[in-house]
């Protein structure tokens, strides 16, 4: 078995070497042949995905965060042979929603998942923006979901805290902002605060965003929160994301849909996998089962 192994040693946390140390001697007992390389530049990732040689290899090991896999993702799928392989994901992090969802946050784990050699289809979004299509894994966020990330950069030293801290202060500075959004038979135009389109449950570190979500069923989750709620309503209703409660609040809405359109009056940046990218307005649709992951058991 011959496998790349892709290291972000300055994403998230920065332990991608680390943790490539704790994890190599799991892949060297399977007899795994490692080609080892790291990634130097944002969007290093991308580019070695998108232009490396797949012959004689059975697949990827991804070191990094929700980022690395997003470029991972996106280099692949945007390749001209369209060949593809199986990825497994070490959690290098931050938030590490997509292992979440696996139930592979511990590396040990996610190493042993690969060696193991159970693989699962899962979805992607395929987002249009402007002529352009990128791929998400992750989610689509727009609205107060991009400002907190956006602004929470101000506040990395706080660590995690950081999010929550800043969650309060965009709500409290929280504005109006109109758009259309069309999925199904649905047109609606309005007044709102955030949307986050969700192809898995969880988002950032552990919030269960999306609780009804599943990797491979050809939907994504839309929660959507109009402009109107008071400032109080929306501090109070924040804090049920961690346990996926907040789908039940009143101003919360929530759908399933295979695609929807977004294009608002004043166009803004995405947050897309986390990472703050492209601007709408968007088209975005589900591709079924696009991409192989390794998972910790056979689905």
């Amino acid at each position: 078995m011959k496998y790349y192994v892709l290291v972000n040693p300055h994403g998230g946390l920065k332990k991608g070497r680390r943790l490539l140390e704790q994890v190599k001697p799991i892949f060297q007992r399977a007899g795994f042949e490692l080609t080892i390389i790291d990634s130097t530049f944002a969007g290093h990732i991308r580019e070695l995905a998108h232009q490396l040689d797949y012959t004689g290899y059975d697949g990827f090991i991804v070191i990094g965060g929700d980022g690395s896999m997003h470029e991972m993702v996106n280099g692949m799928l945007s390749r001209s042979d369209q060949k593809q392989m199986p990825i497994g994901l070490i959690p290098g992090g931050t938030g590490n929603s997509f292992l979440h969802d696996l139930n592979l946050l511990n590396p040990i784990n996610a190493a042993e998942a690969i060696v193991n050699g159970f693989t699962r289809p899962i979805d992607v979004m395929e987002i249009s923006i402007n002529q352009i299509k990128r791929y998400a894994f992750n989610i689509v966020g727009w609205g107060l979901v991009t400002d907190v990330g956006k602004h929470a950069e101000r506040y990395r030293w706080m660590g995690e805290r950081r999010y929550t801290f800043t969650s309060v202060l965009e709500v409290l500075n929280l504005k109006p902002r109109p758009a259309q959004l069309v999925f199904g038979d649905n047109k609606i135009i309005d007044d709102f605060t955030m949307i986050i389109a969700c192809n898995t449950c969880h988002t950032g570190k552990g919030m269960k965003m999306a609780p009804k979500s599943k990797l491979d069923d050809g939907l994504v989750d839309l929660v959507i929160i109009r402009y109107g709620a008071t400032r109080l309503k929306l501090l109070t209703t924040l804090p049920k994301i961690f346990d996926g409660s907040h789908i039940y609040d009143p101003i919360v809405e929530y759908h399933q849909v295979k695609e929807f359109s977004l294009t608002p009056k004043v166009d803004e940046t995405l947050n897309i996998d986390g990472e703050l990218l492209g601007s709408t307005p968007i088209h975005v649709k589900v591709i079924q089962q696009k991409i192989t992951v390794y998972d910790r058991e056979k689905k």
